[in-house]
């Protein structure tokens, strides 16, 4: 598999993954009786010998993208808690002693206690504060439609080489289960949340960069890039034209120069769907202060994540369901590079 290496000080790599059921170990203290009731069924045999497997597989994969340099700054989804984020960080530095990774992480109201994070370097990025406050520039936006679903991730970042303001929307969109259809409004509402705080952070902006913040919106979103909930209500469209000329913030979806590849991140009934994704603001469409490098957007599939004739993800699963002890997610992670300009 090729791979584009971010190499240089004004490079940087981005990766997400949908690390499936990243759960803390049975009967943790850090978790709440009720969720350990919610749970209970996924949970069992799910024991600290369990997830440190889990967190190595997951590892592995990790330390090997941006030519075993690792990512700049990771995105995940389906991470339990905190916990298990700081053992997963603390396992990508072991292997990749030259990175100095931090967390980001928001406890958000899924019913099954799973959030979305990211992991960055401190040595290439910071995270804004607030001006007034002081407190760092993290929002965890609510996402409702009659009860609470998953929330979106927005950090704010700067970079250290030269100072520019990156915002990252960390997105995991509500599933498919019961239907694709039957559960499209609760994505629509995703969507249109997307949408909005697309539009609140060039407001809040707008005087320091005359509305061109560079916004990278990733995650999955368990949907296409062609579905209503991007193209509607998310305002995400493959045409760079269109939003450098829309008066509305679209974002443009740059997973759509492998839509004819017939690969995907997902694989339901061996059908690839495209389902994890990046998407750049106008302010990165318009190369103000970031570009996407040429020809580094990819879908990572090193050789022992595939299974079968269809080239599926070999996933991990859980004792209590089809556990492989040699997979690793049922998502394959996408990266993509951006490059900032002077």
């Amino acid at each position: 598999m090729e791979q584009y290496c971010a190499n240089t000080m004004n490079e940087y790599n981005f990766m997400w993954w949908n690390v499936e059921n990243l759960f803390d170990k049975v009967n943790s203290p850090n978790r709440t009786e009720k969720l350990e009731r919610t749970l209970k069924d996924e949970l069992k045999g799910w024991t600290q010998e369990i997830l440190d497997l889990k967190i190595n597989q997951l590892s592995k994969i990790i330390s090997r993208v941006n030519l075993s340099q690792g990512p700049d700054i990771l995105g995940l989804c389906e991470i339990e808690n905190r916990h298990v984020l700081e053992l997963l960080a603390k396992t990508i530095r072991q292997q990749l002693p030259s990175r100095n990774y931090n967390i980001v992480h928001a406890d958000t109201q899924d019913k099954r206690g799973i959030d979305v994070a990211f992991i960055y370097d401190k040595k290439k990025f910071d995270v804004e504060k607030d001006a007034n406050s002081g407190e760092d520039l993290v929002f965890s936006h609510f996402i409702m439609k009659r009860e609470a679903t998953r929330d979106l991730l927005q950090v704010n970042f700067k970079t250290k080489a030269g100072g520019k303001r990156l915002v990252l929307i960390g997105n995991h969109w509500p599933s498919r289960s019961g239907g694709q259809y039957e559960s499209e409004p609760y994505r629509i509402v995703a969507g249109e949340t997307l949408g909005y705080f697309h539009q609140r952070i060039l407001d809040v902006n707008e005087k320091d960069d005359d509305r061109n913040t560079a916004i990278l919106a990733m995650g999955d979103f368990n949907d296409e890039p062609f579905s209503r909930s991007i193209t509607d209500y998310a305002l995400s469209t493959g045409s760079l034209l269109k939003v450098k000329l829309a008066d509305n913030p679209r974002f443009y979806n740059v997973m759509w120069s492998l839509m004819t590849n017939s690969v995907g991140t997902f694989y339901f009934n061996n059908s690839p769907n495209l389902l994890d994704q990046f998407m750049i603001s106008k302010g990165i469409v318009t190369k103000k202060n970031f570009q996407i490098k040429n020809n580094s957007i990819e879908i990572i599939r090193f050789p022992e994540m595939v299974q079968g004739k269809y080239e599926i993800p070999l996933k991990f699963g859980r004792p209590a369901e089809k556990l492989n002890k040699k997979g690793f997610s049922d998502h394959f992670p996408i990266a993509v590079t951006l490059e900032e300009i002077s």
